[in-house]
């Protein structure tokens, strides 16, 4: 079986197929929607494979939000439907509110520790699982929805944070999970002026919430076992091919780079939106990786091989060649509504990936 890092690679989710969709609309019984579940996950692993990929996922087929579901599968947390939901550019996402009613935990029977044997159990190449990050937990949670009184001490809410993820890590390897990624995408939110000043107006200061997620995240996985890779996913937004933030890196590349632990970057990099490409001269030589995201998952267009390769030669005046390789900028599908493409232009876009890692180091 095949071993990370790779050179091509992707970031999880990927279109729901059509009778998985509307199954799920239709609301079946629960034992005949994993039976749908199942079968168009295996379609989306051999996809996977048939491109070339040397890692797979599940789509994340089985969810209806890439972070929403694993936080509500949590003990102490929930996930209410009220209000309004989060704004994205020209868009609403459902209105779904995360809660916190009680201390937190992983739990031992935690459904996506299933979800990830599956994968592995379908699969001769390399099974990975994206779950959301630490951050996730406290940034999407309104401080009002925070309801146990001992998390008023914010030290105490980053501290069982950091310690459920770290159950959580553990709980995937003793499932055979050797390649977790942990979407932390708020490290690239609070490089936005906009977002910056939203959490400054709630009392938090974005540079110290840097700090502090850079803490939880390095906390969650700094004993894990040396036979286990860790990514990190990086982006601004992702539903219905719209976006929520921009900025750059700046503020939290040395964060990110040198305070977490992790050992492979997924870095949204598809449009000026991102920023420059400076940041990335703060990775440390050595094994670390970036995943660097110029091919878009929020368009069909293919991204012309010349202008990938002049990307490349761009990054590489920051950070050498070995420590580069390819990956869209974000999933296909952060929900499970999906990206303005098809599943055949989604499949183009991976055959991309790959054709570009095999064209700039010999392999995928």
């Amino acid at each position: 079986m095949p071993t990370p890092p790779f050179r091509a690679d992707h970031v999880g989710s990927l279109l729901r197929p059509p009778r998985l969709a509307q199954a799920r609309a239709a609301q079946l019984p629960a034992a005949e929607l994993k039976a749908i579940e199942d079968q168009a996950i295996v379609g989306l692993i051999r996809m996977q494979e048939d491109v070339g990929l040397k890692v797979v996922t599940d789509g994340e087929a089985r969810r209806a939000f890439w972070h929403y579901d694993f936080m509500g599968m949590l003990d102490g947390m929930e996930m209410e439907v009220r209000g309004e939901g989060v704004q994205f550019h020209g868009v609403k996402i459902p209105p779904v509110q995360p809660v916190i009613n009680g201390r937190l935990g992983f739990r031992a029977d935690h459904p996506m520790l299933a979800h990830f044997a599956f994968v592995k159990d379908h699969t001769k190449v390399c099974p990975k699982i994206s779950i959301p990050g630490p951050s996730c937990v406290h940034f999407r949670t309104d401080p009002a929805d925070v309801r146990v009184p001992e998390y008023k001490d914010p030290d105490l809410l980053f501290s069982d944070i950091a310690r459920t993820y770290k159950d959580a890590v553990a709980a995937f390897y003793a499932a055979g999970c050797r390649y977790l990624q942990l979407d932390d995408i708020f490290f690239a939110y609070l490089g936005d002026p906009t977002q910056r000043e939203k959490r400054k107006a709630m009392g938090q200061d974005p540079d110290w919430l840097i700090d502090r997620y850079a803490w939880m995240l390095n906390e969650a996985i700094k004993d894990r076992p040396a036979d286990m890779v860790i990514g990190m996913h990086m982006c601004r937004g992702n539903f219905r091919s719209t976006h929520a933030a921009s900025g750059g890196y700046d503020a939290a590349a040395d964060a990110i780079f040198n305070r977490t632990g992790v050992d492979i970057y997924f870095m949204e990099y598809d449009t000026d939106r991102a920023g420059g490409l400076e940041p990335l001269k703060l990775l440390p030589k050595g094994k670390k990786r970036i995943m660097a995201g110029f091919i878009t998952t929020k368009t069909p267009q293919l991204e012309p091989e010349d202008w990938l390769t002049r990307q490349f030669e761009e990054a590489s005046k920051y950070v050498d060649m070995d420590q580069l390789g390819i990956a869209p900028q974000c999933g296909f599908a952060s929900t499970d509504h999906g990206n303005a493409l098809t599943e055949d232009e989604q499949r183009r876009k991976l055959e991309l990936v790959v054709k570009t890692a095999v064209r700039l180091w010999g392999e995928a």
